[in-house]
């Protein structure tokens, strides 16, 4: 299997900002898309943001449109998370994941996912 590998994650105040990263293992990658989802402590899990791979094309979640951007450098086999205006509720595990076909915010389409970084926002 491919080996995602998140990092960036870390604390931060309300309203900061970080950068995600998702890093491929393999020099040959070529999903569909790589995703972002969180999950908190008793919570289910939830789409974040998405970017198909060749074209670049990308979905976000309604709760986080406007603060964060998801690209991606196919040259690094890595795709960024920038969160921008950070809210508390934002606090969670990320964790990215690839996926070879589907519907972008459907985490059932999603493989090799990462091992995820944790991500708090304070008040």
């Amino acid at each position: 299997q491919v080996q995602l590998v998140e990092s960036g994650g870390g604390l931060v105040q309300a309203g900061g900002s970080l950068r995600l990263s998702c890093a491929a293992s393999r020099r040959t990658f070529s999903p569909y898309a790589v995703g972002w989802f969180r999950q908190a402590p008793g919570k289910e899990r939830e789409f974040v943001a998405a970017i198909t791979w060749l074209i670049g094309r990308t979905a976000y979640a309604d709760s986080v449109k406007g603060r964060f951007t998801i690209a991606k450098d196919n040259a690094k086999n890595t795709v960024y998370l920038q969160m921008n205006s950070l809210k508390p509720e934002d606090t969670s595990d990320y964790y990215c994941a690839a996926s070879s076909s589907g519907r972008l915010d459907y985490s059932d389409n999603y493989s090799n996912w990462g091992q995820g970084t944790q991500v708090t926002v304070s008040s």
